[in-house]
């Protein structure tokens, strides 16, 4: 890895992903095999002024341990330790910087029952913390290559040509090159923005999904909301960007207003294992049908987490020629694969989808009627010939997609 490159990239972490402010707090979150852009990722936000940077390391042959070996009982129970750590966090507003770079199938074999188990037990406990923190505070998702991961995406080559391929693929990705990435992102914030005026100028009532495998899918779009891209901005006016990379444009749907059937059109890595070839068949909003050739029961475990998991938080839009999808690279990682497609997530909404949610009380975007679920999991729909058209709710129709790609 080009030593100056790894620095531009951590300083683009930092300076643009999470924006950190004088006297802010840091806390990184990586797995074992990031350690270089680890150590870069603090001196940079020391330099930027960080008071403090903690690092929670993270290891998946652990976790899979973990759950081989405790009982549910043990992994469902959160020490005093641990709460009074998620209340500092609450009372500080540190800026999260999360690294993904473990293989796609790290827990494979899991026992994946067990996993929803835990989920379901501890999410009550720690939802409170994480609501009190939604929207208060910058966090970014980044990437950066293991070993396993570079060999999943590039098989053939060597173990250190994969790592550099995947390295090359993911500072393109990121818009780290020759010329200032700040730069680079400040104008692609900019272009996002842009397409998402135009969309929220529309007024759009539904979209209409088709695609030749298949796909026949209507989803009405929330009153009130609008959809965003690129950077994002807390309650107190702090600018950051939660995904580097981002192409999307995401908006909130109504949570009962989903009917047909969509196809997916990558693979979904979830708790560590691939999902492949799946579909989901929609009425009223909620999953009545849903199939895949590879990890159907992971998938039907997924929609059964709780009320809202069956239904949809977010729909996205992506061009097929989005960058990521030209380099024809399947990184079965959903920061990546999803920016390089069109796609919906089951689960949780985001609230700051909806309009002038920062006026609003915390009871007022309870009552608003978002979906909520204890998961938010992306899945990729875009294909080259897709096509999706906006009705209006003044009854007009608008070609958003053609073959793919925007038409707006």
């Amino acid at each position: 890895m080009n030593k100056q490159m790894l620095k531009k990239y951590a300083k683009a972490i930092v300076r643009i992903g999470v924006n950190v402010k004088k006297g802010q707090e840091v806390i990184i979150f990586s797995e074992l095999d990031s350690v270089e852009l680890v150590r870069q990722i603090v001196i940079e936000a020391y330099k930027a002024k960080a008071s403090k940077v903690s690092v929670e390391w993270q290891d998946s042959k652990i976790t899979k341990a973990h759950y081989k070996y405790q009982t549910i009982k043990t992994l469902a129970t959160i020490p005093e330790w641990q709460e009074k750590k998620q209340a500092h966090i609450v009372e500080t507003l540190p800026c999260y910087i999360r690294i993904k770079s473990a293989d796609p199938d790290a827990l494979k074999g899991i026992d994946q029952i067990k996993v929803s188990k835990v989920n379901q037990l501890t999410y009550p406990i720690l939802k409170p913390y994480r609501d009190a923190l939604d929207n208060k505070h910058p966090w970014t998702i980044v990437g950066a290559p293991s070993v396993a991961w570079a060999k999943k995406v590039f098989p053939n080559l060597s173990k250190k040509k994969a790592v550099d391929a995947l390295w090359d693929a993911i500072l393109k990705s990121a818009r780290i090159d020759e010329n200032d990435p700040i730069d680079n992102w400040n104008k692609h914030n900019q272009y996002l923005k842009e397409k998402c005026d135009k969309l929220n100028n529309l007024n759009i009532h539904h979209l209409h999904y088709k695609s030749s495998n298949g796909t026949d899918l209507t989803v009405e779009i929330m009153k009130n909301t609008l959809f965003l891209g690129g950077g994002e901005t807390t309650l107190d006016g702090q600018f950051f960007n939660p995904n580097m990379p981002t192409e999307e444009c995401f908006g909130m749907l109504n949570k009962n207003g989903v009917n047909g059937i969509v196809y997916a059109s990558k693979p979904l890595s979830y708790n560590g294992e691939l999902i492949e070839d799946f579909s989901f068949k929609f009425e009223k909003g909620k999953v009545v049908e849903v199939h895949a050739k590879k990890g159907e029961e992971l998938l039907k475990t997924m929609i059964n987490m709780d009320e809202g998991s069956s239904r949809l938080g977010e729909v996205a839009l992506v061009p097929y020629n989005s960058p990521i999808s030209l380099s024809n690279i399947l990184y079965y990682n959903t920061l990546f694969d999803e920016n390089a497609s069109c796609h919906l997530a089951l689960g949780e909404a985001f609230s700051n989808n909806i309009k002038d949610y920062e006026k609003m009380t915390s009871k007022e975007i309870e009552e608003f009627g978002m979906n909520h679920s204890m998961i938010h999991v992306d899945f990729m729909i875009g294909t080259k010939d897709m096509s999706i058209v906006a009705t209006t709710n003044d009854g007009k129709e608008v070609p958003i997609f053609v073959d793919g790609n925007w038409a707006i």
